[in-house]
């Protein structure tokens, strides 16, 4: 028995600029809807309705990654894991479907599992428009062995809601699917996947993939040749040495004194925006603790546009994620065990997901951000005042998420604790 899940994600951090970003609660869903923010956004009820869920999974499985690693770099992408096992909850039914949506936070008395897919369905329609100025885009695949027969029911809904294309396999000739899965994800993420799944199970009978890829230029970028030599604390007693980057202009900052950090948005051409939090020194648990989507919400809304000297480091850094292990311990335990019901999926046959594997990096410079994502499923037969500060330097651990102000979606986020180690 065995599934595939992996994410991987590339970044290179360019330019800056000043602009609040804002994780809606449910109460905000009306204000939302009086006064959309732009006009592709009229009719974007559907995918505010999931905003609250997504963020809360995003903060569950990163305090689920550091309670394991909590020295370690981290950096995932929660909307690709989100949006699989919400495909994959397609398929699912009884206590195996009911276990996935508390993971992913959905709650069924204030949200109806049509306004789930409905969510997704307009968030990708807003993620993929061809019109903005980023390059951003989303999608899903199912790549089927060709014994199995899908449902029509459950082909049709992931194809809707979705946007998934269906792709027959020979999974018999393993090296060819393979290959074509692999060169299928390549393409999709613009080559930051090669070789990415190493082989298939022999009881695989399909692969369910989604990919995020992200490309974006600082507002304001940084110039190459302020870049220096500087320390980089990672705890009290030890420092490694990094290229530090340095602007001197007006940033969208924050200083939360109850929680001892400083927040600091640099916003993309587009309608992207990285918020990066600098805790206090010993403070990096008393503010990971904090990280809620109501906590996030209130620094949006506290930023105020201020002349700082900024340094940042550039950095690239990686992580790799036994999800199947991480969700267990979130609560999802049937879809990986021979208690499965994901008979919606297919005739005839029982399935299970036996691994999933989250894969991420980033890669930061003067320049730009660039990041993909893939998260993919093998299924097989079941078997806010303050003093303006002089200086804001990231020179020891901090925080970073990227979010997408079209539809309030936390496409990546995680903790750089050592910009020098690039295997989290």
């Amino acid at each position: 028995m065995k599934m595939k899940s992996a994410l991987y994600l590339s970044l290179v951090l360019v330019g800056l600029q000043v602009q609040a970003l804002h994780i809606p609660n449910h109460s905000d869903e009306q204000e939302e809807q009086d006064t959309p923010h732009s006009p592709a956004e009229g009719g974007n009820l559907p995918h505010l309705k999931i905003v609250p869920s997504n963020a809360d999974f995003a903060f569950r499985f990163y305090k689920q990654v550091t309670e394991e690693e909590s020295n370690k770099n981290v950096f995932f992408s929660p909307l690709s894991l989100s949006t699989a096992f919400a495909m994959l909850s397609l398929g699912a039914r009884a206590h195996t479907l009911s276990q996935l949506h508390k993971c992913l936070a959905f709650n069924l008395t204030e949200l109806e599992e049509r306004e789930i897919h409905d969510g997704f369905q307009r968030l990708l329609q807003l993620l993929n428009d061809p019109h903005r100025e980023v390059q951003l885009s989303m999608g899903n695949a199912l790549f089927i062995n060709n014994e199995l027969k899908l449902r029509q029911k459950f082909l049709e809904d992931v194809t809707t809601f979705y946007d998934s294309e269906a792709i027959s396999s020979d999974f018999q000739n393993s090296e060819k699917a393979v290959n074509e899965i692999n060169n299928y994800i390549k393409t999709k993420t613009h080559g930051k996947f090669v070789d990415f799944l190493q082989n298939l199970s022999p009881d695989a009978l399909m692969i369910l993939i989604n990919y995020v890829y992200f490309k974006g230029y600082w507002e304001q970028p940084f110039k190459s040749f302020s870049t220096r030599d500087d320390d980089f604390f990672v705890d009290a007693k030890n420092s490694v040495k990094v290229k530090m980057m340095y602007q001197s202009k007006l940033h969208n900052i924050h200083r939360d004194e109850k929680l001892s950090c400083w927040v600091v948005e640099m916003p993309y051409k587009g309608d992207v925006a990285a918020l990066f939090v600098l805790p206090d020194e010993g403070t990096m648990k008393q503010v990971e603790d904090a990280l809620l989507k109501d906590t996030v919400s209130n620094w949006s809304q506290s930023l105020e546009e201020r002349p700082i000297e900024l340094y940042l480091p550039k950095f690239s850094i990686s992580g790799s994620y036994d999800v199947k292990n991480l969700f267990i311990k979130m609560g999802v335990t049937d879809v990986f065990s021979n208690n499965a019901d994901l008979s919606g999926v297919a005739e005839g046959d029982r399935l299970m997901v036996s691994k999933a594997i989250h894969k991420a990096e980033v890669d930061v410079n003067e320049n730009g951000t660039e990041a993909a994502a893939v998260t993919m499923i093998e299924l097989v037969r079941l078997s806010e005042v303050f003093p303006l500060p002089h200086v804001i330097k990231f020179n020891r651990p901090f925080l970073m998420l990227i979010v997408d102000k079209t539809t309030y979606s936390i496409l990546f986020m995680g903790k750089i604790v050592n910009p020098t180690v690039k295997e989290g």
